[in-house]
């Protein structure tokens, strides 16, 4: 974890991005204190609340939760005496995600079990879900949330749905920094869950409209107004050549072997397009923005994905 100070007493807590669950969090030591996301366990939580130990004098009195994937909230309920504050769907959404099914998966390596579980469960060895308990927001918000620490305005604001259906921004309009969640991807391809490709694209322009300094993304380094542009390109681009597909009748798995990724092969995990796809095939398809998505489908993909020698990905 590397912690960096980005404005007076505001800090991001970053981890490098090396696949499933690698977030980041953020923590504005004003005001009693208020930390931006927790991450996807209890032992890298517990090291991210010694992370913040070295610059805070005791734990924040606030913790905001962006969205409900467990990678930004299972660690919850480490800040005991915290008020917890999130929107009103990410509460309602809390229960989507169950620990145990993912420790579950964890023991996949077992034998003759699928390739794509091995995978799977390759990527989830560095994390520990087990004694997780799930704690939600408590404080609920609709559009928009604002806080005053000690000066310090704090503006908690609605952007979903997005990734998410309950997408929240936390934004510093004195120091000119924005904590997305996952909104934003910086230099990996984005998952998508519940909302659609112009909802997305929208949250990213809002956020460009308030001409920040400073972007924490939800994964991934630092930037500026430049990284938004990247992603919001991506998705662009991604919708662009699904519709030509679609238009083909191919799968989105055929899809995924048909576009030229180009720069966006470089990005972490790019065979996370299927997740791309399947959303904007259910777009052309006129199907809801919140059904569901088969996971188990899209990881098998990926795994093909990552065996196919002839994809530029590679």
């Amino acid at each position: 974890m590397k912690l960096e100070e980005i404005g007076d007493g505001v800090y991001a807590c970053l981890q490098k991005d090396r696949g499933l669950g690698w977030s980041n969090s953020g923590l504005i030591n004003h005001g009693g204190g208020l930390v931006v996301d927790t991450f996807w366990d209890l032992p890298h939580t517990r090291g991210l609340l010694a992370t913040y130990s070295r610059v805070w004098q005791e734990p924040a009195r606030k913790l905001v939760n962006t969205h409900h994937n467990g990678d930004h909230c299972w660690g919850n309920q480490l800040f005991t005496d915290a008020e917890i504050i999130g929107h009103r769907q990410c509460a309602a959404n809390f229960a989507k995600e169950n620990p145990q099914t993912l420790q579950a998966l964890k023991n996949a390596g077992q034998e003759n079990a699928a390739p794509f579980l091995l995978d799977l469960a390759t990527a989830l060895s560095e994390w520990d879900f087990s004694d997780i308990q799930p704690t939600p927001p408590t404080t609920l918000f609709d559009d928009r949330l604002d806080l005053n620490l000690d000066g310090v305005t704090v503006q908690l604001i609605y952007v979903g749905p997005a990734h998410t259906s309950g997408d929240v921004i936390v934004h510093l309009p004195e120091q000119k920094i924005v904590f997305t969640g996952d909104v934003l991807f910086r230099l990996c391809t984005p998952i998508g869950w519940d909302g659609t490709f112009d909802g997305w694209i929208a949250a990213l322009d809002f956020i460009a409209s308030l001409k920040p300094a400073v972007v924490v993304p939800g994964h991934g380094p630092l930037c500026g107004i430049e990284g938004l542009q990247e992603m919001k390109t991506y998705l662009a681009y991604v919708r662009q050549e699904a519709r030509l597909c679609f238009d083909r009748g191919l799968t989105i798995l055929e899809a995924a072997k048909q576009i030229d990724l180009g720069v966006y092969a470089s990005w972490t995990e790019p065979e996370r397009i299927l997740f791309s796809l399947d959303r904007a095939y259910k777009e052309f398809r006129g199907e809801p923005y919140d059904s569901a998505v088969d996971t188990t489908a899209i990881f098998r993909g990926m795994h093909e994905l990552r065996l196919d020698p002839h994809l530029s990905r590679h």
